[in-house]
């Protein structure tokens, strides 16, 4: 058997180990140090001036100190991309509020303003006015962000990006991650750059990024003992794990390059196929990482095969391949909460496809995938 080709595992730089043998050697093992300084930095000196950046265990942490900022509390709506990740969702229901789910648009995937519109007039209506928008820049692939940005401000409404999978990609040549009055990065192992698992949480003050770092550091009031005047939490990012973002920021742009030579591997590859899609940039304002080459299958126009046949297909030869995210609204666990919109992220979710999309793919591997594709699409 073949050894297994993931959809997106990690790739290392070589330099990690330098900067974690740095925290052994002079004992910087404690949660905070120089590797989580320096990471810090290197990340808001890539994201532009006014963006400060909270190293955390984790993006969902991000989205929930987001909302803890955002002034989110029980009993609160919360509108939220339903075409997502559940870590997109469920911080809102850690505060006690309500996830109001908004549909997609066709040319990125992600929060239809016009769908939003409707769902805050609606809301409004129903004496229900919303405190916050979670808008996701799904799959690497920048959201709409001058109408979305315009209705936030509009209706003061809190505005959280949650750009997990963009980072490195922009709108406008603006940087994914700050478009929003709170950013949210993901650094876990299958994303673009990694340290292991982490994420971080981006400001647009040093003041709201040190309250951030304040809640995620147990909320420990500035005293010689333990002393507690808000809840907190244990959401930083350790000094060992910053010490392979540190390593990994080394290798950004390169991996940004490979995940798009990538994706345009893909485009080529089905160019001529009649009935598949390859989900890419609607024009030239948008740049996306391409963090996961997406396809839609239409088994209307080739022959009957479904994205499921072809993700069965892949797996029989030791190839990774993933449906396109469950809507939040279809996953049980909301099927009681209020959705806007149509059936587009339905049908993103049954007939799409994510495809291996690792920056540390060799031709090899390339090959192999190309030949399951020819078997399948010849049959």
């Amino acid at each position: 058997m073949n050894k297994k080709i993931w959809l997106s595992p990690p790739h290392m730089s070589g330099n990690e180990m330098k900067y974690i043998q740095e925290a052994f050697n002079t004992n910087w093992i404690a949660p905070l140090g120089p590797n989580v300084n320096e990471f810090e930095n290197t990340l808001q000196s890539y994201l532009g001036a006014n963006n400060f950046a909270a190293a955390l265990s984790s993006g969902t942490a991000a989205i929930h100190l987001g909302l803890i900022l955002a002034g989110v509390k029980q009993g609160d709506e919360v509108l939220c991309q339903s075409f997502t990740f559940s870590a997109s969702a469920n911080p809102i229901v850690y505060q006690g509020a309500t996830p109001v789910f908004i549909d997609s648009e066709a040319d990125t995937w992600n929060m239809c303003p016009i769908v939003l519109e409707n769902a805050i007039l609606d809301r409004l209506k129903k004496g229900k006015k919303p405190k916050a928008i979670i808008v996701v820049d799904s799959y690497g692939m920048p959201a709409k962000w001058d109408q979305i940005i315009a209705l936030a401000k509009k209706y003061s409404l809190f505005l959280i990006e949650d750009a997990a999978s963009a980072l490195g990609s922009t709108y406008k040549n603006q940087k994914c991650g700050t478009f929003g009055d709170i950013g949210v990065l993901s650094l876990n192992g299958n994303k673009i750059i990694t340290t292991s698992g982490g994420g971080a949480l981006v400001a647009k003050t040093k003041e709201i990024k040190d309250k951030a770092v304040f809640f995620a550091t147990q909320s420990r009031d500035n005293a010689p003992h333990y002393q507690h005047s808000e809840i907190g939490y244990n959401y930083r990012m350790s000094n060992i794990l910053a010490g392979i973002g540190r390593g990994q920021m080394e290798v950004l742009n390169d991996h940004i390059a490979l995940r798009r030579a990538m994706h345009n591997f893909y485009v080529t590859y089905f160019k001529d196929t009649k009935g598949v899609t390859v989900f890419t940039e609607p024009n030239t304002d948008y740049f996306s990482n391409h963090w996961l080459t997406a396809i839609l299958v239409n088994p209307e126009e080739t022959g009957g095969k479904t994205r499921e046949d072809l993700r069965l297909a892949l797996d029989a030869a030791n190839i990774e391949s993933r449906p396109l995210w469950k809507p939040m609204h279809l996953q049980p666990i909301f099927a009681n909460d209020p959705y806007y919109g149509g059936a587009l992220s339905e049908s993103l979710f049954q007939n799409g496809l994510c495809l291996p999309s690792g920056s540390n793919l060799t031709n090899e591997d390339r090959d192999r995938i190309k030949l399951a594709l020819d078997n399948f699409f010849s049959e």
